[in-house]
């Protein structure tokens, strides 16, 4: 038995895209001779549809695509995920399912029983649970199939659920496990999915094949990397990260096993690839094709810059140097270097008059009121209306450079700085800023050494530095990286040797700032927990204030 994996991008509601980008697949595939081609969860309409799910058209568009692609499952079967509905009066009105089809028909479905709601994931508000779980009889194999968290639960030391749906459907002595995802990116995720599916093939003794969706879906990417397993736990092939491919692999050869094939993963490369991804497709899928951003000669404006115009062409990217009489002059040449070496097209545009006309018109209610951070949120506000001037007149998009450890802690201003339809770095820290831009720098110097080497600075008042304001960032990290990827309390970072009094301030700063990120634009993720969607926090709750 040939067996075809199509690891490819859809677009949310794009029906007549994903059904052609299937059935160009299917061409390939009938042309190897493949038996089956195996598409990903919900390819039909895309993942995550949220609450487009709760529209029937929806539905219904989602059904004539499997009836179309029913046309072409002839002489090939066709396993691919699409929202079902549900006949039974009780329950949700929905599953989430996987199909298998032949000739010319739905021969078989089997509805995902694991519904994530935890993280980025809300499935159990749309979809019910399977309650029958049986296998697929074609070409003389017996194949089990699932529907990604239906294997998630093998492996783990701290189970989520009371059921494993493979423990069921191994009663019926299948040949090979089939499993369809939609397996959002994280720089960790890679190696966790691995872990998973070597679990559930030692655990049945059979191969797997794990089909996994490539592409950004707003803050979500999706990183590929689908997995063909051996049944003795070899990974016979790992499809590439980012990027759609169409492969093909016979059976009897995957299950003989051989020499493994996985990929090395190195976190700080597959963060950079993962961005470029995310900016490529937000702007693809949104139809736009510009970005704009404000270059300040800082790394992270340095790092947004480099990695916009790898996704989308420099040509494509417009930077403004805006100069305020706290700048300094290396901040302004850094910038300006930057943009000459990457062909970005750049405009300075100093702010010393705005703000002076700012101050001239609020200082009969000013009066003699010392200068504090009233008169540095106006300059970022200055340099934020002035990008989104740039992005409405032009229709470029404008892109936020906030990281992670200023947005975590409120280190941004409302309407200035944290401006934009896109935040590119909010779920990356400040120490790994410095790590992406020492990688992109690793052959050729695109961003100015002096930009990596020099203290931050929000220059926004005379000799300003980040860690006037700040914690150092090595410190500073660690403890926000405790609090909000590992969800540990002020006593238990506490007890990790750190000062209670720093802990308590840094932890009181995220929780106060909450208000700040619910204005935000989304962030993309990169981590296992990002601002945005999947964290879910209260604005105004009291814990630690």
């Amino acid at each position: 038995m040939k067996i075809t994996i199509a690891q490819l991008n859809y677009h949310i509601g794009n029906f007549e895209g994903n059904t052609s980008k299937m059935i160009n697949a299917i061409s390939e595939a009938k042309k190897v001779g493949s038996d089956i081609i195996c598409f990903s969860e919900l390819a039909t309409c895309g993942y995550p549809p949220r609450d487009f799910l709760e529209f029937d058209d929806f539905i219904r568009l989602s059904e004539e695509c499997i009836q179309t692609l029913c046309t072409y499952a002839k002489d090939i079967a066709i396993v691919v995920g699409s929202p079902t509905r549900n006949a039974h009066p009780k329950g949700k009105s929905l599953f989430n399912s996987v199909y298998f089809l032949a000739d010319g028909m739905v021969k078989f479905v089997q509805h995902k029983s694991l519904l994530p709601t935890y993280d980025v994931f809300d499935e159990y508000r749309y979809f019910e649970p399977a309650k029958e779980w049986k296998v697929v009889d074609y070409k003389g194999k017996k194949i089990a199939l699932t529907v990604c968290e239906d294997i998630w639960d093998v492996g783990t030391d701290d189970p989520l659920y009371t059921l494993i749906p493979m423990d069921e459907m191994i009663k019926y002595a299948p040949d090979v496990m089939i499993n369809i995802s939609a397996s959002p990116f994280s720089y960790d995720q890679a190696k966790a999915r691995i872990h998973v599916v070597r679990a559930n093939v030692k655990r049945y003794n059979l191969s797997m094949f794990y089909i996994n969706h490539c592409g950004a879906q707003t803050e979500l990417i999706f990183d590929g990397g689908s997995v063909v397993m051996s049944k003795n736990g070899t990974i016979h092939d790992e499809l590439p990260y980012f990027e759609e491919c169409t492969r093909h692999y016979l059976l009897d050869e995957v299950d003989a096993g051989g020499s493994d094939r996985e990929q090395e993963k190195v976190k700080i490369a597959l963060i950079h690839d993962a961005l470029i991804l995310g900016i490529k497709d937000y702007f693809k899928k949104l139809g736009f094709s510009k970005a704009v951003l404000g270059l300040s000669g800082g790394i992270d404006s340095a790092v947004t810059a480099i990695l916009a115009a790898r996704a989308l062409g420099s040509e494509n990217v417009r930077v403004l140097l805006m100069p305020s009489q706290f700048s300094t002059d290396h901040s302004l040449n850094d910038a300006i270097a930057l943009a000459l070496k990457s062909g970005i097209a750049y405009e300075i545009i100093p702010i010393k008059d705005v703000y002076e006309a700012f101050m001239d018109k609020l200082s009969p209610i000013f009066q003699d009121l010392p200068f504090n951070v009233t008169e540095e949120n106006i300059q970022a506000r200055i340099r934020g209306i002035l990008n989104m001037a740039i992005s409405n007149k032009f229709g470029n998009i404008l892109l936020n450079t906030t990281n992670k450890s200023e947005m975590a802690v409120g280190y941004g201003t409302l309407y200035g700085d944290l401006c934009g339809g896109l935040s590119v770095l909010a779920d990356v820290y400040k120490t790994e800023i410095y790590e992406l831009a020492h990688y992109i720098n690793r052959d050729e110097e695109w961003i100015p050494a002096n930009s990596i080497s020099k203290p931050p600075s929000a220059e926004l008042r005379p000799d300003q530095k980040d860690s006037d304001s700040l914690p150092d960032y090595d410190i500073l990290d660690i403890i926000l990286y405790q609090y909000i990827e590992k969800r540990q309390g002020p006593q238990d970072i506490i007890d990790m040797g750190y000062d209670p009094i720093l802990v308590r301030r840094i932890l009181r700063m995220v929780n106060i700032n909450e208000f700040k990120r619910h204005q935000t634009a989304p962030v993309l993720r990169i981590s296992p927990k990002a601002f945005g969607v999947g964290r879910r926090m209260p604005i105004v709750g009291k814990y630690l204030n």
